[in-house]
Parts: structure tokens; sequence; C-alpha cells
């Protein structure tokens, strides 16, 4: 493979500290790398010091003559008083651009419900940040560079960006450097991962998943002061090796040094004990939605509507019939604007239904993690250390004879906070770390339900391994929004969906398989004209009395067969290991069992989906 770009004795310091000390890399047509590491630890800069963006103190970058390098950073650079479809295509013809392929790949895959004539001023950080990226893969580059890609992009957008790398150039040709906290985004596009830590950039082979088993061994070999990382990063290996089939199938490590490190490893959740401790903390009712309805009335309008679909009003949810049970960790998905806030607002009570009821248990203490930092806007000018120590004196986590009495401090020092940062006014701060300590506050409250609406933003991997770490020890119901895959799947058990109806209005729709069975449902509404969506809807759930439960009969048994299937598929697969690796005949037969086994859960799989359609 032919060499595009490299570093050469990087060296770089700010007043304060040195960030990176000679450091030596290269980057061949082909590779595909992310780039991983603490926040303030220099991500963005060495990013910007390979695209040419920044200038080391010294050292030198060597481009290969003739590369083209693609930038797109965290800085917001789209000038206001343009339209989008100018700063996309710039003064392109239309016949030129509408006649790429790639062009209106990017454009249908980022940039579907925006105006092309809207003005840049007139658009959210969001939507601009999509223009940026719009821009920038419509336009031909032999290494593209990528800061926090992801951020402002929903489930949807975040599964097309990684389709799109992948296909963008052949297996050997270009070069891709992208930085980011989204793990299941790195594992599903990088050949490479490099950690950046202490001065230094170490190069890892293979995605995430990979890159966690290789940090586990080096870790396991290190200081006793890397211990509590090892920990995570192990825990972390286990839910990865015991995940979803199409996560655990992958050849992304080593099989039998995978198991070997997870061997005494429990698993991450002690589910009966959270269960019976958020039982008696709970009660059994929760909170019931019952046939409820949010329709918000129009501009016009002077006064909400009562029956959900009054003149000029917008009917955001219709029909949702939710009884969340105690202990339940559940995952919410939806596009912008389909009702996700909504429907956290009447589990929380800031939000009243115009139709239905809501049934809500008497020991019921809710308490949200928003986007906004609300909870310390009080604090704005205190030290950490003054903050905390207004808060009660302890905190338990865990249930059982796991649980354990943790002060504020160690909380804290659990979600990254150094001694020296105790003393730092809550305003100084970095964004992450705001983040971890209004989480902080969010748990001292001591509720049974905590909502987290969007809690990834500006967490490096490590925190939000070690946020995940807290998560698994409460023992309340937990409702997650989040458009961080990994995170969500990482950290509940079930996945709803808010999908619209015929009628455009949302409804609330269990996820038996999960994101992906979500991208497939939002991929069947978007390439349905809305004509044939409102047509066919009665069909989908129009089974009813026996038919009805025939169908939810032969689901049910699909679903354990195919659990039992893969359950020996891997089994299959991990016993190869141990079979003498010259039979070829002996290791062909087992081989041609184990496809014919995943060609048939293949099969279950297609009909099982069929049959969650029917059944609605």
């Amino acid at each position: 493979m032919a060499h595009l770009l490299g570093a050469e004795a990087l060296h770089l310091e700010y007043p304060t500290r040195v960030v990176f000390d000679a450091v030596t890399l290269g980057i061949e047509e082909g590779d595909r790398i992310g780039i991983v590491g603490r926040n303030g630890d220099g991500k963005s800069s060495l990013l910007g010091m390979l695209a040419g963006t920044k200038e080391p103190d010294s050292g030198r970058v060597t481009v290969r003559g003739g590369t083209r390098i693609g930038v797109l950073d965290q800085a917001d650079t789209l000038p206001d008083d343009i339209t989008i479809g100018a700063a996309v295509v710039g003064d392109m013809a239309e016949h030129e651009w509408a006649g790429d392929a790639r062009v209106r790949d990017v454009i249908e895959g980022l940039l579907t419900d925006l105006p092309w004539d809207a003005q840049i001023g007139s658009l959210s950080g969001g939507q601009r940040r999509r223009v940026s990226l719009a821009k920038l893969l419509t336009a031909d580059w032999d290494v593209i560079a990528l800061d926090e890609p992801t951020n402002h992009l929903d489930v949807e957008a975040i599964t097309w960006l990684a389709g799109h790398l992948k296909k963008r150039w052949p297996a050997n040709a270009g070069a891709l450097l992208v930085v980011t906290h989204d793990r299941w985004f790195l594992d599903e596009i990088c050949t490479e991962t490099w950690e950046v830590h202490d001065r230094i950039v170490e190069p890892f082979e293979g995605g995430y998943a990979a890159y966690i088993l290789q940090r586990v061994e080096r870790d396991r070999m290190a200081a006793a002061t890397e211990a509590k990382r090892q920990n995570l990063a192990r825990k972390e290996l286990a839910w990865l090796r015991r995940g979803a089939p199409a996560r655990t199938s992958k050849p992304k490590f080593r099989i039998d040094a995978a198991n070997e490190l997870i061997a005494d490893v429990p698993e991450i959740r002690d589910k009966v004990s959270l269960q019976s401790l958020a039982v008696s903390r709970l009660g059994k009712d929760v909170v019931d939605l019952l046939d409820v309805g949010v329709t918000y009335p129009s501009a016009s309008s002077g006064t909400q509507t009562s029956t959900g679909s009054g003149a000029g009003g917008k009917t955001v949810l219709k029909d949702v019939e939710w009884r969340i049970a105690p202990g339940e960790r559940t995952g919410i998905l939806g596009v912008n604007g389909a009702g996700k806030s909504t429907l956290l607002g009447l589990i929380s009570g800031t939000v009243e239904p115009t139709e239905g009821r809501i049934k809500r248990g008497k020991t019921v203490q809710v308490r949200t993690l928003t986007q906004r930092l609300d909870e310390l806007l009080p604090h704005w000018n205190d030290p950490v250390r003054v903050v905390i120590s207004g808060l009660r004196t302890s905190y338990t986590l865990g249930a059982g004879s796991k649980a354990q009495d943790l002060t504020p401090g160690q909380l804290l020092e659990r979600l990254g906070f150094s001694s020296a940062q105790l003393s730092t006014p809550v305003k100084d701060l970095s964004g992450g770390q705001q983040r971890r300590l209004q989480l902080l506050l969010v748990l001292l409250d001591q509720p049974n339900v905590l909502i987290l609406d969007e809690p990834t933003n500006d967490m490096d991997t490590d925190m939000l391994a070690a946020i995940e770490d807290l998560l698994d020890s409460w023992s309340g119901t937990l409702l997650v929004v989040s458009h961080d895959r990994y995170f969500l799947e990482r950290v509940t058990d079930q996945q709803y969906a808010i999908l619209p109806g015929p009628d455009g209005a949302g409804r609330l729709r269990h996820l038996p398989g999960g994101v992906d069975e979500y991208l497939r449902l939002r991929q069947r509404v978007e390439s349905a004209p809305a004509t044939a969506t409102a047509a066919s809807a009665p069909v989908a759930s129009g089974l009813d009395g026996a038919a009805l439960r025939a169908a939810q009969k032969e689901a049910a048994a699909l679903e354990r067969r195919i659990q039992k299937l893969t359950q020996q598929v891997d089994a299959a697969k991990h016993a190869l290991a141990d079979h003498d690796q010259s039979d070829y005949a002996g290791l062909g037969e087992r081989m041609k069992a184990i496809t014919a086994q995943e060609a048939e859960i293949e099969e279950l799989e297609l009909r099982w989906f069929e049959l969650t359609e029917q059944i609605g």
C-alpha cells in the first residue's frame, strides 16, 4: 500500500503541559483509523497537525504530492448569508450535482429534512453541523479527517455515515482519520485504533472491540495505578463478548484470548438483586401510560385541545400504552421531533396528556438528567468541593451483598475527578466534567426512576465506561434517550421506538430486534410514499382473535429457536479452536454445519420480522 502522509518527531506543548513528545506516525492507503483517549489528551490537536490545520512546535508532517485532505473540525465556519445548496455544492449547476451519484447519496443521507434554499443563519447548531459534513463528503478527497462527526446526528444518520465511509473508497484506497466517542461507529468503520495518552500515540489493530482486548492485555501487565481502568475495560469486554450475536460473531479479536480474560468477570449487572431492590423501593406500580395522547395547539390557537386532534392542533403522540415496571431499563429511539421529549415529559409529570390517563405509584420519585445544565446553575461560581459539601454524606450503590455506601467525594473519583479538580469552580470545568457533576447531583437526590436525555455529550470513551459501570449498580427504573447506539445497548435491556402512524401521530412500539429492527422499520417508512403508508397501516396490525394469538405464539417460538441456534453456533465456533488444526476434512465438516445453522438463523429471523410487522 502506498504511503499518503506521515509525522516525524511531533512535539506540541502549552504553557502548562506537554501534549506530545517525539510522536512519529504513518498513514497508508486503505487505513481507517479511529483516535481515542481521554478529553484533553490531544486527540483533536493530533488530528489537526496531521491534516495541516495546526502547526506542531517541532517535528514535521510530510504529505505525498497531490494528496487531497478534507477536514471536518468542531468549529462552525459556515457563513450565515448563504443557502444550504450554495454551502454544499457551491455554484455547480443543478444538472451537474444531480447527476453525481455521490452527491445525491450525501444529500439524501443528511439533508432530506432541510429546505435546499434555506439560509444557513436560520439553522440550528445540529443542522449546521450536518450541512458542514455534507459539504465535505460531496467533494473528492484522498484522506478525510473527521473530528467528532457523529455529534448532533441521530442513529439513522450515524448508520448512514458509517455505510458511506465504508464504501467511499475501494479497500486499498483512500484513508480515514476519525476522532469520536461513539464506540459503535469506531467498531463499524475502523481497521486500526490509535490511543492518545501520556504524550504518546499507541496503535492497536482493529476497531474498538479489538482495542479493548489489547488494552486489557496491556493493563494486566501495567502498574497497580492502572487497576481501575483495567477493571472497567475487562467489564466492557465481557459485555462485548456476551452481547448481541451481530457483535460477537465478528472475528475482531482472538476468541480464546477473550474467553480467558473474562473467565472470572461476572455478568455486568446482578439483575435479580437489582430487581428485588427496585421493587422494595418502588412497589409494583411505577408509571402507567393508558391510551395516552398529546396534542399541542397551533400558534394561532389560544388553548390546548382536549381531544388530541383539535382544530389547528398538532398531535405528537397517540394511543400510547406503556406500563413501566420497577427495575426496567429501557432505551427510547426516534427521529428528532418524533415526540421523545414529550414522552419523557409525560413520565416525569412536566407534560399533561390531552387524552388518556397516567397512573403513578405512590413512592415514585422521578429525576431527569436533561441536556441543559439546570442543576449546576445555582453553583456556577462555587468550587466543586463546596457544591458536594452541601449534599448528603453517603450514597448507597448496588444491591444485596454487593451494596456499598460511598461519599460524594468517592463518587466523584469514580466519575474521573482528581483531588485537584475539587477546587475548580463549576464554570471552569470542561463540558464533560460538568455533565458528570450534573449526574452526581441527580443521583444523590436518590430518585427511583432516572431519565437520561442524551447523557453522552462531551464524554470520552473512558468516562462513558465509568458512567456505564456506575449505572450497572443503580437499582431503580432507567429510561434512556441517546443517539449513542453503543451506550444505549450497553445500559438498557430493551428498546422502544416512536414511529409515525397512518395519521402522522407518533405511536410507541416495542423493538424485540433492538436498534437493527428500528433502522429497518425507519427505512421502510422512508421508502414508502405517504399514501402507501396510510393504505397499508391497517394491514400491518390487522390480525385479530385466533390469528393474532397464533402469530404471537409463533413469534415467541421463533425467538426461542433463534436464541438456541445462536448459542449452538457460538459454542461450535469456540470448539474449532480445540479441534486438530491439521484435520482439514474435520474442520471443513464442522464449518459446513455452522454455515447451515447460520443460514437457518437468517431464515428464522426473516420470518420473525414478518410476524412482528403483522402483529404491529
